[in-house]
């Protein structure tokens, strides 16, 4: 009997633990279900992010968008927003020639030079873009004391020539820099401008011999003009704050008015138009700036 009851015992207590090994198992198939259902929803998610992100690629640039991607748009900073610019160009130049022949003219004896100054100014009111002006005076000599000229047998020959130019101009200018790389030590430009000049001009010439006397005539001319140009140019720092530009006209729309008086008289006026679309060699500037 004693035997029978420790049976008895094992087989229930074998039964009560088989129970709850099948109620544990009954309790985690629903922690499954759910690991499985959070699973499938952050795939969902993901599918229609990417679906999302597709549609949005899809969508026409914004002209902001489409300036970056052409690449003039940088995040580069080479002129800071609130920055003084200072600088300008200088030039003199000067001639002798004695007994000198030039194509069809021989006996050249002349002499003269041109001198030429441009202080310019400018601030920055926005990122690597720049407004400012300029102020240019000019002043060129040409003495002849004789010239010769042979055509088809025809001499001509000039004994006294003598002229006085000076010549001002006045530029406002607006300058947008694109750096080149990211060193922020090498820009380009493409400065507009608006010009205004003026100059006046003696000329002293022989005018023959009246009653065996040497008789000269003397003209003064006077003009003015207005002008609006593209130049492009280069800058190149060699300091912190030294840098050295180099520029060239490339267009240009101007009007120019001259008047000539001859002892006091008006005696013509020549008006000019022109355009063109070239690079213009005249126009070659080479200058030093400081930015402060």
């Amino acid at each position: 009997m004693k035997r029978f009851f420790t049976a008895l015992l094992l087989l229930a207590t074998t039964l009560s633990a088989a129970a709850q090994q099948d109620a544990t198992v009954v309790a985690a198939e629903p922690t499954t279900t759910s690991t499985d259902g959070v699973v499938a929803q952050l795939a969902d998610d993901a599918q229609e992010g990417a679906t999302s992100d597709a549609s949005l690629a899809n969508l026409p640039l914004t002209p902001n968008e489409a300036r970056k991607r052409r690449g003039f748009s940088t995040d580069d900073v080479f002129v800071p927003k609130g920055q003084w610019i200072f600088g300008g160009t200088a030039s003199y130049s000067t001639h002798t020639n004695k007994d000198y022949k030039f194509l069809i003219i021989n006996d050249i004896n002349s002499e003269g030079y041109t001198v030429k100054v441009s202080p310019m100014i400018a601030i920055a009111p926005w990122k690597n873009m720049a407004v400012g002006i300029r102020f240019g005076y000019g002043r060129s000599m040409l003495s002849i004391d004789s010239a010769a000229l042979s055509v088809a047998g025809t001499d001509i020959s000039v004994d006294y020539f003598h002229q006085i130019k000076h010549s001002y101009t006045g530029t406002i200018f607006w300058r947008p820099y694109i750096p080149l790389g990211h060193s922020n030590r090498f820009a380009v430009f493409a400065e507009v401008q608006i010009n205004v000049s003026g100059s006046q001009s003696k000329l002293v010439a022989e005018d023959g011999v009246i009653d065996g006397m040497q008789n000269y005539r003397g003209t003064f001319s006077e003009s003015l003009g207005a002008s609006v140009g593209l130049q492009p140019g280069i800058v190149a720092f060699v300091t912190n704050n030294t840098a050295l530009e180099l520029s060239i006209g490339v267009f240009g729309i101007g009007y120019e008015r001259t008047k000539q008086l001859g002892n006091d008289l008006q005696t013509g006026e020549i008006k000019s138009t022109d355009m063109n679309f070239k690079v213009n060699i005249l126009s070659v500037g080479f200058g030093v700036s400081f930015y402060l």
